[in-house]
């Protein structure tokens, strides 16, 4: 019999006849390859907003507001051979942390992100402290598992290392040259993302073009530049492949990054990838990623850079050893386990 592994996330999940869907791709995947090993049962807040991507799990609970949400967790104590994991940090998962304490109960925290540069992002310094005491608490409160060491801060925990990437992705790419600059983006559009700082880096150049495949239903984000295309988050993987494919240049403007899963998508099908300094962290021993400064000048010596060595840049990154996602589920399995 398969021991009960209950999830808490903030993440909003959206209900329409019977099926549940979310943005993250992540939330999607971990929890559908946990269950091959444990009776997963997932908890979320409810979304008025359709989502992109269905969750294969038969068990999702959703909740309105934060008092039926930690009501439903408090239930989830009484059960025996269980254990709890919180995905990231937020005033909703720090008060389910704190009640399952209360319980009795020690969760895992699963840390995808460095929540110092995210909530500063987001808030400025405030943010960053508002941060610091929930992780300091929460830290003193759960076992810990990272995608990073440096997102640990010092404390004990452990780390994996999270891949969407199977056999599809890493089939042999299409060919692709540099004429004109094709970026492409693959995430939410969120002010921490630094995607309104990459508008306005690229803003009235014309043999610049950016598509950004991640925007929601019903966003209220709206850029209107004549060279960005935004396009709906995409479900379909060979539909995403293709917009990797169909682009010469990937790009990852973000503020603060713990692994992110879209570079290591942009490095299986071969496309260099241009990231800023605030998380040059995330290159590790990888080829094809450079780090460019949030000025023009530095950007575009960047992207000739990338046009006149195209070929000798995809062939370094071949070396590249990149994870998969069946090796990350027995990874995050061992690491649930040992706690």
């Amino acid at each position: 019999m398969k021991k009960k592994l209950f999830i808490f996330t903030n993440e909003s999940i959206f209900l329409q006849e019977e099926r549940f869907f979310c943005d993250n791709i992540d939330l999607k995947s971990s929890p559908e390859g946990l269950n091959k090993k444990f009776d997963v049962n997932l908890f979320g807040r409810k979304s008025t907003k359709k989502r992109a991507h269905e969750i294969k799990l038969k068990k999702v609970k959703i909740f309105s507001n934060i008092f039926s949400y930690l009501s439903e967790v408090a239930r989830s104590t009484k059960n025996e051979n269980t254990k709890f994991l919180i995905i990231s940090i937020s005033p909703y998962t720090f008060f389910i942390c704190l009640f399952l304490r209360i319980y009795g109960k020690t969760p895992i925290v699963y840390l995808r992100s460095d929540g110092y540069g995210e909530y500063k992002a987001i808030l400025g310094s405030p943010g960053k402290f508002i941060y610091h005491l929930m992780f300091s608490f929460t830290s003193l409160l759960s076992n810990l598992i990272s995608c990073r060491n440096y997102i640990l801060k010092g404390k004990k925990g452990k780390v994996v290392n999270p891949s969407q990437l199977d056999s599809v992705w890493l089939r042999r790419p299409k060919n692709q040259e540099v004429k004109n600059f094709k970026l492409l983006y693959v995430g939410r559009i969120r002010l921490e993302k630094g995607i309104f700082s990459l508008a306005n880096l690229i803003k009235n150049k014309r043999d610049i073009s950016l598509t950004i495949v991640g925007a929601e239903k019903n966003t209220s984000y709206k850029i209107n530049q004549s060279n960005i295309n935004i396009q709906l988050t995409q479900s379909n993987k060979l539909k995403l492949i293709k917009y990797y494919d169909d682009h010469n240049i990937f790009i990852l403007p973000s503020f603060t990054e713990g692994h992110p899963m879209v570079l290591l998508e942009a490095l299986a099908r071969r496309r260099p990838v241009i990231i800023f300094e605030e998380i040059e962290h995330v290159i590790g021993n990888k080829k094809g990623i450079f780090v460019a400064k949030r000025n023009f000048l530095n950007f575009f010596g960047i992207l000739n850079h990338i046009k006149k060595n195209y070929k000798k840049i995809q062939k370094d990154m071949v070396k590249n050893k990149l994870p998969t996602n069946k090796e990350f589920i027995d990874e995050f399995v061992k690491a649930i386990d040992d706690y």
